[in-house]
């Protein structure tokens, strides 16, 4: 038999549930996380970190607060390339798709760049699987941090030149010897991804499709959630394949496009229009946790 949930979550993580500032995650919103959980609402992560991160800022959390056996959260990481499941007794399996992997001698040079001329303001990010990424330190500015991304982003598409690797950024487009544009550089507010171009987080909404499907589980209704505009792709994604969604925009300052789905942001619910990021995932999530009873 299949379960239809009212709705299902799928949750951005850096911005919506945790702080772009601290790299936490409040303790309330854990403890909302698992009411959801525990009253059935599916809750999958689809995020661009890796599952290291998610295990000790997420995972970890929410199995000291109490998490029930029997209960199962899906975890999207690296922003489709990896993925896997816990419950109260820990991880499951890391899957990997080796195909959607940036070249290993790619990510070493970038690993040396960053050491030699950008460690000052931003760390190689060691967990992660698939994708290069590159992190604001925590004690740096984040104007800072953007004026020096803006550097080691120039220099991340001629190391991509070097290797022979078709490349964009934004909307610069670099290809290769054939043409061809395999790969992004992805700034973002904290860190600059480099990965695949087939990865995004419409993949992960594929995969987070997938997942339910294994369980037995097709939602009535989805909300995603996201701070940047790329995260909006998981909604598009749900809606061209006929699934009944809503997205909930947590920094619509960068601007809210014109979508055929519903767009929430914390105004919505009444919340001041300063209430962004892992604020606005709480006002949601106590929200969502009300309609429930």
């Amino acid at each position: 038999m299949t379960a239809t949930p009212a709705f299902a979550l799928l949750l951005d993580v850096d911005g919506p549930i945790a702080s772009p500032v601290t790299r936490d995650v409040k303790p309330e919103i854990i403890g909302l996380l698992l009411e959801l959980a525990v009253a059935g609402i599916p809750v999958i992560f689809n995020t661009g970190r890796s599952d290291d991160f998610i295990k000790q800022q997420v995972m970890d959390q929410m199995i000291a607060a109490g998490m029930l056996a029997g209960l199962c959260i899906h975890a999207i990481c690296e922003k489709g390339a990896t993925w896997f499941s816990f419950t109260a007794d820990g991880p499951g399996m890391v899957h990997i798709d080796h195909e959607l992997s940036v070249p290993s001698a790619y990510a070493a040079d970038i690993r040396q760049l960053v050491a030699e001329h950008y460690c000052a303001h931003m760390f190689f990010d060691e967990t992660k699987r698939s994708m290069v990424s590159v992190e604001q330190h925590i004690d740096v500015s984040n104007l800072d941090y953007r004026a020096e991304q803006q550097h080691f982003d120039a220099d991340a598409l001629a190391a991509m030149a070097r290797h022979g690797l078709g490349a964009a950024r934004l909307d610069a487009h670099h290809p290769d010897g054939d043409d061809a544009i395999n790969y992004r550089v992805d700034p973002t507010i904290i860190s600059t991804d480099i990965e695949s171009v087939r990865l995004g987080k419409d993949l992960g909404a594929a995969r987070a499709c997938e997942l339910l499907a294994a369980d037995g589980i097709l939602p009535a209704a989805w909300y995603t959630v996201g701070d940047s505009r790329t995260d909006y792709a998981m909604a598009d994604w749900l809606h061209h394949h006929g699934h009944e969604v809503s997205h909930v925009d947590v920094r619509p300052a960068d601007g809210v496009p014109a979508k055929a789905y519903p767009i929430l942001t914390a105004a919505t619910l009444g919340e001041p229009e300063s209430t962004i990021h892992d604020d606005a995932g709480l006002a949601f999530l106590r929200h969502w946790r009300s309609l429930l009873g």
